[in-house]
């Protein structure tokens, strides 16, 4: 099964889903990682209901950060904001399905910290608000 999970990152990876830009986003942030200098940048389009209708991310980084992103915006796709603001550090990694050392969380939490902060209109987000 990790085997399956690792195909998986690796095809997010090489594949990206919903990479590149939306016209006229509703929220958008960005963010990086310093410790390895990966980054991303999320858009999101929401209706009036607020379900997200048009998600975008862009960005330079490790397999396990992009591939997250591209995951991350297959799942939020068409759920709604309140929705969404319920994501946890746990609902990440079991997204991607195998074991993040400690090296590589903020890799891994890099796309729902910039999805937050887009959401909720921060300029910091702290690591321990992902929970």
């Amino acid at each position: 099964m990790d085997q399956l999970y690792r195909e998986a990152i690796i095809d997010h990876y090489r594949h990206p889903r919903h990479y590149g830009c939306l016209e006229a986003p509703d929220y958008k942030a960005h963010d990086l990682n310093p410790f390895c200098g990966d980054e991303l940048t999320i858009e999101l389009k929401v209706d009036d209901e607020g379900i997200i209708r048009g998600v975008a991310f862009d960005g330079k980084g490790c397999a396990i950060s992009l591939a997250s992103a591209s995951m991350l915006m297959e799942e939020i796709l068409h759920e709604s904001l309140d929705e969404v603001k319920t994501w946890t550090r746990e609902d990440i990694l079991d997204m991607l399905g195998i074991e993040i050392g400690p090296v590589r969380m903020k890799c891994a939490m890099l796309s729902l910290k910039v999805l937050k902060k887009g959401i909720y209109g921060l300029d910091q987000l702290e690591e321990e608000e992902l929970d």
